[in-house]
């Protein structure tokens, strides 16, 4: 009789999930480039209404000029772009006053007010940027993207089409230098979320991915305004929730902008990544614990060690790191040439690191739900249903800075 033990068992089953992970980063390689054969497409040449960017500001973040002189320069007739800080003394200040002495015909606004509304101190400033937006299509942008000159005409372009209420676009990670935290950062970004988001929207998920919203603001004031969403660390998923309670979609703009990776090492970069991990156990917690299933390598190397390293957990190992490499670099071919001389290509030798710095961040994410944003001390919290009403909105206790 062939006697298993309970360690062949364990490598076989980490074996298995291994195998499973590489399929999915296949499948993710194959939406990534379907997205972007169609993000190559140039937008329609339909009537571009006026657009306001809102674009609230926290310090001079590495490639922050770099990053919004490409908002500065886009193809479109007519946009507003408001600046927000919540400090006179912030020195994003002097990046925006040398932004309007550059482009002194561009309508661009900067609002220093120190109110605050709420836990969520990135809503709280849009709050007090807002008065200052002109026109009824706005975009919320976060701080640290790059983008391409047709980033506002894709956005309007899938704005304009029937029965969408809010437009959202993926992301590619950007290094802000060569060091080891901003690579694993970076290929966190473009080599697993990208995919990831685009493998669970071809299954029917329609997530508001909060670097770029797009609504009207007729839409905003449906929703309650941004007061309903400044008791939430996770706006963004509370906006979408509330946009789709309208009978309005949510979609993707066919454009991906890059996110600038700050982190030059990895105790920031651990603090950041724990951040999103708690956020999004919080909020869907089985797809969070699913996640595991992104990182083969590390299910490769618990069959290496369950088995003793025999031979063929060795050469899986071997086999399933050539494919999250094939897969990488697949992705890499993919988004190629949409922001020229800033790509970032798939760090093959750091593969293994950062599956199992991705474990990590994911067993801790279930260990707490206290989070960093900003020097604050916040609590990762899950929305209230997106019909409740703006008055029963409070901030939860475990929300309130610390």
């Amino acid at each position: 009789m062939i006697s298993v033990s309970l360690p062949d068992i364990g490598a076989f089953a980490t074996a298995a999930l291994a195998c499973i992970g590489v399929g999915q980063a296949s499948a993710g390689w194959l939406c990534v480039e379907r997205f972007a054969a169609r993000a190559r497409l140039s937008p329609a040449n339909n009537p571009l209404p006026p657009i306001t960017v809102l674009k609230p500001l926290y310090g001079d973040e590495p490639l922050l000029e770099e990053g919004l002189t490409t908002f500065c320069q886009q193809d479109y007739p007519d946009w507003q772009i408001v600046f927000g800080v919540q400090s006179p003394s912030d020195p994003a200040i002097q990046v925006v006053e040398r932004l309007q002495a550059r482009f002194p015909k561009l309508d661009i606004d900067l609002v220093i007010d120190s109110r605050d509304h709420g836990p969520n101190r990135k809503v709280g400033n849009l709050i007090n940027m807002f008065p200052a937006a002109r026109h009824d299509i706005l975009v919320i942008a976060d701080s640290d993207l790059l983008v391409r000159p047709d980033y506002l005409r894709n956005l309007v372009e899938a704005l304009e089409k029937p029965t969408v209420g809010l437009v959202t676009t993926l992301y590619a990670g950007l290094p802000a230098e060569a060091s080891l935290a901003s690579s694993l950062g970076a290929t966190q970004i473009t080599h697993c979320f990208l995919p990831g988001a685009l493998l669970a929207r071809s299954m029917g998920r329609s997530d508001c991915l909060g670097a770029t919203m797009c609504l009207r603001r007729e839409t905003l004031a449906a929703i309650g305004g941004l007061h309903a969403l400044v008791p939430h660390l996770a706006d963004d998923n509370v906006l979408g929730l509330r946009v789709s309670a309208l009978g309005l979609k949510v979609t993707l703009a066919t454009t991906i902008p890059l996110t600038v990776v700050p982190e030059t090492t990895l105790g920031p970069l651990y603090s950041h990544e724990l951040r999103w991990s708690r956020t999004i156990r919080a909020l869907v917690p089985a797809a969070h614990a699913a996640s595991a299933l992104q990182y083969p390598l590390f299910w490769a190397a618990m069959a290496m060690c369950l088995s003793g390293f025999a031979v063929w957990s060795v050469g899986l190992f071997g086999l399933v790191w050539v494919g999250r490499a094939l897969a990488g670099a697949g992705i890499d071919r993919a988004l190629g040439g949409f922001l020229p001389g800033l790509e970032f290509s798939c760090p093959v030798w750091l593969l293994p690191l950062r599956d199992a710095l991705s474990i990590v961040v994911l067993l801790a994410g279930h260990a707490g739900s206290k989070v960093e944003w900003r020097g604050h001390g916040l609590y990762a919290d899950t929305p209230p249903p997106p019909d409740t009403q703006i008055s029963e909105f409070r901030p939860a206790e475990g929300l309130r800075p610390r």
